[in-house]
This record gives C-alpha cells, sequence and structure tokens, in this order.
C-alpha cells in the first residue's frame, strides 16, 4: 500500500465511520485489507478502492468495516460503572415509577459500540438481578455496533470460559452455561439474557437515530477515543438529543466531554447527567 493510497483509504474511513487512520496505523490497515484483497481476489489496493466506490461493491463496504474495526472488550470492564448504576440510577428509578411518573413505562439503555456483547450481557445481568428484586422495574436493552461479525457472536452469546473470570460467582451460576463438552471451555449466556438485548447493527456517523422513546440510560465506552473532537462532540450531541431529561451518559475511563458545548452535567468519574 503506498502512502497516497493509505491517505485515500484513512480519509475515507473517517468520513464513512468516523474513526481515526493515523500513519501509525498503515500496516495494521494494509494487513487487514490484504484479507480482503485475497477473498475477493483483487490484485492491488488501488482496484480496491476502486471497486468499494462502484455499484457493484457496496455491498463490500460492511465487510470492510469489519476488518477495519476493533473489537475489545470485557464483562464487567470498569466495573464502577455498573455499581452506580445498580446503587444509584435504578433504585432513583423505582423511586420514580412507584410515584406513577413511570406508570406502563419501561427503562430503556443503550449499549452503543457494544462489539461481542460482554457489555449489554453485563448490563442485563445488571437489571435482571434488580427487576428480580423490584417486580414493577421493567427494562429494555438495545445494543448496536458497526461490525457485522461482532453482532452475530453477540448474539450467539458464546464465550471461552476465561472470558467470564470477572463475573461474580453468583451470577455465572445464574446467567451463564457451561458446554456439556468440558474439553471446549466454552460457556453460553442463558436465552433469558440473549433474549434481553436487542442487537442491531448502526454505523454512528448515521446523521439521526431512531427509538421509540427517549433513552434513560446509553453506555458508549471506549468508541469516541477512536474519533477527533470535532465527531466526538457532534455524536455526543446526537446523543444527548435522544437522551431524556435527568438521563445518563456513561463514557470510557479515558474519554471526556470537557470543552464542549452540551447539556450535560459531570456526575462522577466519567458519568454524566443531562440537564433539562
Amino acid at each position: 500500500m503506498t502512502q497516497a493510497e493509505f491517505t485515500r483509504f484513512s480519509e475515507f474511513i473517517i468520513g464513512l465511520c468516523g474513526i481515526k487512520m493515523p500513519p501509525s496505523k498503515k500496516i495494521m490497515l494494509e494487513a487487514r485489507l490484504q484479507k480482503r484483497l485475497r477473498a475477493l481476489g483483487i490484485p492491488s489496493y488501488g482496484e480496491y478502492y476502486q471497486y468499494i466506490h462502484s455499484e457493484n461493491g457496496r455491498s463490500e463496504l460492511v465487510h470492510m468495516l469489519d476488518s477495519v474495526t476493533t473489537n475489545k472488550t470485557d464483562f464487567f470492564r470498569e466495573p464502577a460503572h455498573f455499581e452506580y448504576l445498580a446503587q444509584t440510577i435504578l433504585p432513583e428509578v423505582l423511586s420514580e415509577q412507584e410515584g406513577s411518573k413511570w406508570k406502563d413505562r419501561q427503562f430503556i439503555l443503550w449499549s452503543a459500540g457494544c462489539s461481542t456483547g460482554e457489555e449489554p450481557y453485563t448490563l442485563a445481568m445488571v437489571l435482571s438481578e434488580f427487576a428480580h428484586q423490584h417486580p414493577a422495574f421493567r427494562f429494555t436493552i438495545i445494543a448496536t455496533d458497526i461490525s457485522t461479525k461482532a453482532l452475530d457472536r453477540s448474539r450467539d452469546g458464546i464465550y471461552d470460559e476465561d472470558r467470564i473470570a470477572a463475573v461474580p460467582h453468583a451470577l455465572k451460576q445464574r446467567y451463564v452455561l457451561r458446554s456439556k463438552d468440558r474439553g471446549k471451555n466454552l460457556v453460553r449466556i442463558v436465552p433469558e439474557l440473549r433474549t434481553a438485548v436487542q442487537f442491531k447493527r448502526l454505523n454512528l456517523m448515521e446523521e439521526s437515530f431512531s427509538f421509540s422513546e427517549p433513552l434513560d440510560v446509553i453506555f458508549c465506552r471506549n468508541v469516541i477515543i477512536y474519533f477527533d473532537r470535532t465527531t466526538q462532540e457532534r455524536l455526543i450531541s446526537r446523543f444527548c438529543r435522544v437522551l431524556k431529561p435527568d438521563g445518563h451518559l456513561f463514557l470510557g475511563h479515558s474519554e471526556s466531554v470537557h470543552g464542549f458545548e452540551l447539556p450535560l452535567q459531570r456526575i462522577t468519574s466519567t458519568v454524566y447527567r443531562k440537564i433539562g
């Protein structure tokens, strides 16, 4: 891949999905796209670029994005976020619900950039535990990602056993099934949780997001770090439009909205509440 070809691809990718491709990513991009060239029998990066811009190559964009996106996540990653959700936000919601403000309404949470499903399934465990203690509480989890491969793995809910090391023992017993073939060292999320999460493909660079009701919570952690500052502010502004007043936004530990003109108030580390 020539430097000119890398520049062309990096500019196209950032415009398509917001992901930055600095010069340090050239070798990575070259290696990942090489697999697509071999799969399609295309001899050069230049011809591949022309192909994805042709009428016949539109469907290849999904495969290209699957190749360049990074899917790295864990169960109960940044556990303080789940503690704050369970110990502060959910009790507040239940109090509102019992006061009839929430009558006939579900708690709606969006896991944006859900990768291979560890985050939304962790959230499903937390919300299910709360619902078992408080039968009046009802919830919906929407989980989206740009990668079709990641979403397929999410829907299957099958993981190597070492991936669930951070899941508390009691939750493993309730929400994780072990393979009958112990030699495979695989586990699967129970059907109750798999059906509690709605997995959908979504490009966060779309100008608008469509939800049937305002959202109570958005988890978008370790996603915007891949975007430039302008794209970050524009994206979080769209998040604010779909959050209900007093709804919460959770970002990753290295992410911040500092310096942005947004209707958000910092509550605790990387947790924000929508004002008004």
